[in-house]
């Protein structure tokens, strides 16, 4: 159980990966800070323990994403996801239509805040919003507790279009926005 959130992570940017980019059989590599990765794991590791333990990915994830391959530099870690792992995601998981909606909007020339709620509002009434001036983002908007989808997305207008970063609750809090 504890390396399910690790696993629903790489699924996750996988799937927004191929929803931005369109879906091809090739190896994946995803990085993360080891205080993420301490979020996942409930853990104050150090480095070397963090290392020390993702060199026991269970079976059942290898399975589906393939032999991953770990490496850090210092406190940020690398994900080799095997084709076999794309793959997999493209198969046997559901579409995010969220995600791929808001891809579709934010590439959009005029895309606007107003269009984002709305995209927002379309998926559940109950959204939470709150301006952000701290230099790195507008605006954040989020699903209420308890939805599926836990992220905090952060978008940031630049004059011409908008761009959007999507956090864990738990790295939003450590950004202290």
């Amino acid at each position: 159980m504890e390396y399910k959130r690790l696993e629903q992570s790489l699924i996750d940017i996988v799937k927004e990966e191929q929803a931005k980019l369109g879906y091809r059989k090739e190896d994946v590599r995803l990085y993360y800070p080891l205080s993420t990765l301490n979020h996942f794991f409930d853990t104050e590791d150090t480095v070397e323990e963090m290392a020390e333990r993702l060199t026991h990915l269970p079976e059942d994830m290898k399975a589906r994403l393939g032999e991953i391959a770990v490496t850090h530099k210092k406190d940020r870690f690398c994900f080799h996801i095997p084709e076999q792992g794309s793959e997999y995601v493209h198969e046997h998981t559901t579409e995010n239509e969220f995600i791929k909606e808001l891809i579709e909007l934010v590439r959009e020339h005029g895309c606007t805040k107003k269009k984002i709620l709305e995209l927002f509002g379309q998926y559940s009434e109950n959204t939470i919003t709150e301006e952000m001036n701290n230099g790195e983002f507008d605006f954040y908007v989020r699903f209420p507790e308890g939805s599926e989808d836990r992220y905090y997305y952060c978008f940031k207008d630049e004059g011409c279009h908008i761009i959007y970063h999507r956090f864990l609750p738990e790295d939003y809090a450590d950004f202290e926005f």
